[in-house]
């Protein structure tokens, strides 16, 4: 099973959301398909997809720990981290096809047959007023989501935070909480993403303002490279119920070691796209076991991402929910031929199909190909 060709897809389905994918196709006829979807990376991902293609036509798409072993030290940041875990899982997907088995099955086999979701609403929100917020809130619920998350603080960033309007943006992303828990009342979990948006004073802050509002976990409140700060700001959010969570962006198990050594978080949020794919989520998964972390993977972005993700968390003992994209686009299900798991309901089942189960469909790129962003979501990893 040799490998033919490394292709990347960019493909257009909002006016501010590209996602995008690499396909491996063999010799034999077969294509695996992973995603790489990083906003605003989209020129640089393809040309990083090229460079891969013209060193790996002609390898045996069998030798996936020769192919990504440079996952682990991979210099080129981010990028490269996509591609090279866009590619690890296409090769898991071509394994499973020409086994005709699903990943989950080659992965060790699978702990649950369905794996437990949450809404992030934040893309789903037309009007970002609070009762826009709440609107989206009551929609996931009653689509039967038990758990939303929003990200309730843009524009507001730290280093402004003494101007009038910074000061405005954060009491408007509380009242946006506010409006999201009075939505669905105290039955539902209710999580915020902070998108690194605060420092490690301001931080401290936030978890005393937003105690009253019972949140499930607190995410990502300041950059990551202060870990005796976010371990600070742990124990304060442990003391009034609330976990935290983060370390979305990071690659590989050596990126996780130093954080989960430090105790940093309460979840850890690796992501298929950028953490090193299957092999390298699970190895960080029974890191964070070892010292009772739980895993949350971080998944709000297209179908190829989602489905893979289904097939690792099957096999996660330290699972908690996995993160999907809450009412952005039917596009999520119209670019992909084959079965992609549920969005919905809560639950995604985990399939039975061989490999991935899913693919893109023929000549979706050709139809809808990428555009750089007008007006971006301030977050670059689309979290």
């Amino acid at each position: 099973m040799r490998i033919a060709e490394l292709r990347f897809a960019g493909i257009n389905v909002t006016p501010k959301t590209n996602w995008s994918f690499v396909e491996v196709r063999t010799e034999d006829g077969r294509t695996g398909t992973g995603e790489c979807t990083l906003a605003n990376h989209e020129a640089a991902l393809e040309v990083e997809v090229e460079r891969l293609d013209a060193t790996l036509r002609g390898t045996d798409a069998h030798d996936r720990n020769a192919l990504t072993r440079v996952l682990v030290h991979a210099p080129g940041g981010l990028v490269r981290h996509a591609a090279l875990s866009a590619l690890e899982q296409a090769l898991w997907d071509l394994a499973g096809q020409q086994a005709g088995v699903p990943i989950w099955r080659l992965l060790g086999g699978r702990l649950r047959e369905g794996v437990l979701l949450y809404a992030n609403i934040n893309r789903g929100v037309a009007e970002r007023v609070p009762e826009g917020f709440a609107a989206a809130a009551r929609r996931a619920v009653a689509d039967g989501f038990t758990a939303v998350k929003l990200a309730p603080f843009d524009p507001f960033v730290w280093e402004d935070a003494a101007e009038p309007a910074q000061r405005v943006a954060y009491a408007q992303g509380l009242e946006r909480i506010a409006a999201v828990r009075d939505a669905v009342g105290p039955g539902i979990d209710v999580m915020v993403d902070c998108h690194w948006r605060f420092s490690a004073g301001g931080a401290a802050a936030l978890v005393r303002d937003v105690a009253r509002f019972d949140l499930f976990w607190l995410e990502c409140p300041l950059a990551e490279a202060n870990l005796a700060e976010i371990r600070r700001i742990r124990a304060m959010a442990n003391d009034r119920g609330m976990r935290l969570a983060g370390a979305e962006t990071l690659a590989g198990l050596a990126g996780f070691a130093p954080v989960i050594a430090a105790g940093a978080y309460d979840v850890l949020m690796p992501d298929i796209k950028y953490c090193g794919g299957h092999e390298e989520m699970r190895r960080i998964a029974a890191l964070a076991q070892v010292h009772g972390i739980e895993i949350a993977p971080h998944n709000p972005t297209g179908p190829i991402c989602h489905a893979h993700t289904v097939q690792v968390c099957a096999t996660i003992p330290n699972l908690g929910r996995l993160e999907v994209q809450f009412g952005e686009t039917p596009l999520f299900f119209g670019l992909v031929a084959g079965t992609v798991p549920a969005i919905s309901g809560g639950v995604a089942p985990v399939p039975d199909l061989p490999g991935l189960g899913a693919a893109l469909a023929d000549g979706v790129a050709e139809q809808r190909p990428w555009s750089p962003m007008r007006s971006p979501w301030l977050d670059p990893r689309l979290g």
